[in-house]
């Protein structure tokens, strides 16, 4: 079995140290890493809307694939097996190497949300304020691919080479649930695979010290909508005698989740925290970094710490709720209620599951007129949750990197509480996955006023930078720990 610990590198120190400076340099330097971070954020890739898809295939052609057509890699773009979603784009450095490398980006926004933002700033161009670098994508995930690219390229300058071969995916659909992206990569098996899964995506757990992650918790979007009847009903002539959806629909949910937002579902509970993912937790919490919401502590999963029960418990949510007119209400019973509802769930429940079970419980508590409906397709989203073994030693050996570049304890979340594409990644592939997060919590992801703190960019560049130079060294070593 191979040791799990970065190897001493004395005698390639200073090559080390130059590859870290040539990072350094680029990020700060005026024609690097920002320049470059502008341009990308510039594309309206709002997968989201339809109008938007030729601007995806421009994200890939002008903005990020010349960048990885410059530092030696060839780029293969494949069309979406569903029509008209968003490409994806396969960028390959071979080496000869026996160690191959994924790494993984979208290029992919959310609605920009142009009006939203504040001090007049434009989400589609780069703005400075202090430590804070706003701009649409530049947390999720434009500004964390390039952090990427950026480190390849400054081994690259250094020492000729990277030492391993390398994969790199941009998906322009992530935003848009991955869809597509699993059936295209199931049906080219070959030209994605890896022996380990190395990128970054999302916020670390915590403001002050890097963590990696190894999956994510899996997620399933759905209505529940109450329609009784065709048009309202006059409430002083009929109130009391229809039954009103909204409140049907509000005490089927009540009967799902409580008041403090404990499930009540039963084989929906995680009772069990595997021993591996509770002592990887412990010492862990959660800290959004400076203007983030205050936790509410007495809400979600009984007996668990604030970062069990955001990753490793399963969740329930209202993201919406609807009847009648919210903004101009009138006096009549409503005819319909919806409900857009989602669960967020781990590993030891499967996806396929949570729909029979809620529709079993809603009958079995006489909600039988509730129906169980796909959502909106803009709302559509669907994945296995995803969780590579903390114990694993791939995992352990890029957390010690972590841990000297940083000189912090680097944490261990053995999944997010987010979730995407990893699914693909476990299933498919069947590789171990690290994820290093170089955003935090509070960045405003998904939101107006998206933005990375410069300093914690700065770092994560270097620490990816460690991680790839330690890959090139120990090639051989990485590959043999990959088999674990």
């Amino acid at each position: 079995m191979g040791s799990w610990e970065a190897k001493s590198v004395t005698s390639c120190k200073a090559n080390l140290e130059d590859a870290l400076l040539a990072a350094t340099n680029d990020y700060e330097s005026p024609d690097g890493y920002f320049t470059k971070l502008s341009k990308l954020v510039s594309f309206k890739t709002e997968s989201q809307i339809p109008e938007s898809t030729s601007i995806l295939y421009d994200y890939l052609s002008e903005g990020v694939g010349p960048l990885f057509k410059e530092l030696g890699y060839s780029l293969e773009v494949f069309e979406n097996p569903i029509t008209g979603l968003g490409p994806i784009l396969l960028a390959e450095r071979n080496e000869e190497s026996a160690l191959t490398v994924l790494g993984y980006g979208h290029g992919d926004v959310i609605h920009g949300q142009d009006s939203q933002w504040n001090n007049n700033r434009s989400p589609w161009e780069l703005s400075f304020e202090g430590d804070k670098i706003y701009g649409r994508g530049t947390a999720d995930n434009k500004g964390q691919h390039l952090a990427h690219i950026s480190a390849i390229k400054a081994i690259l300058n250094t020492r000729g080479k990277l030492g391993f071969n390398h994969r790199f995916i941009i998906e322009m659909g992530e935003e848009n649930g991955s869809l597509g992206f699993r059936t295209l990569v199931q049906k080219n098996l070959g030209k994605f695979y890896a022996d380990v899964f190395f990128a970054s995506d999302g916020p670390r757990t915590e403001y002050d010290r890097p963590n990696i992650t190894l999956g994510n918790r899996g997620v399933i979007n759905f209505d529940l909508i109450c329609d009784l009847r065709q048009g309202g009903h006059h409430s002083g002539n009929w109130g009391g005698l229809l039954a009103n959806p909204a409140i049907v629909l509000a005490n089927a949910i009540a009967s799902i989740i409580d008041g403090k937002g404990v499930l009540k579902v039963d084989p929906l509970i995680q009772k069990n925290i595997p021993k591996s993912v509770r002592n990887a937790l412990k010492g862990i919490s959660r800290d959004g970094g400076p203007n983030s919401p205050i936790i509410n502590k007495d809400w979600g999963p009984i007996n668990r710490t604030i970062i069990e029960k955001v990753t490793a418990s399963n969740t329930f949510e209202v993201l919406s709720f609807s009847a009648g007119s919210a903004l101009s209400p009138v006096n009549a019973v409503p005819p319909k209620a919806i409900a857009a509802c989602q669960v967020r769930f781990v590993m030891g429940t499967k996806l396929n599951d949570i729909i029979p079970i809620i529709r079993e419980h809603l009958d079995n508590n006489n909600f039988e007129q509730v129906k169980i409906c796909k959502p909106l397709e803009c709302n559509s989203i669907s994945f296995e949750a995803t969780r590579t073994d903390p114990d694993n030693l791939f995992a352990q050996w890029v957390r010690s990197i972590v841990s000297k570049s940083t000189n912090l304890k680097c944490g261990i979340l053995p999944n997010s509480a987010g979730s995407n594409m990893t699914e693909v990644i476990q299933y498919d592939l069947k590789i171990p996955i690290v994820w290093l997060p170089l955003s935090y919590a509070g960045c405003c992801q998904h939101a107006p006023n998206e933005h990375i703190i410069k300093p914690l960019m700065r770092e994560g560049i270097r620490t990816v930078t460690e991680v790839y130079w330690h890959m090139g060294e120990e090639h051989t070593n990485v590959k043999n720990i990959s088999k674990y």
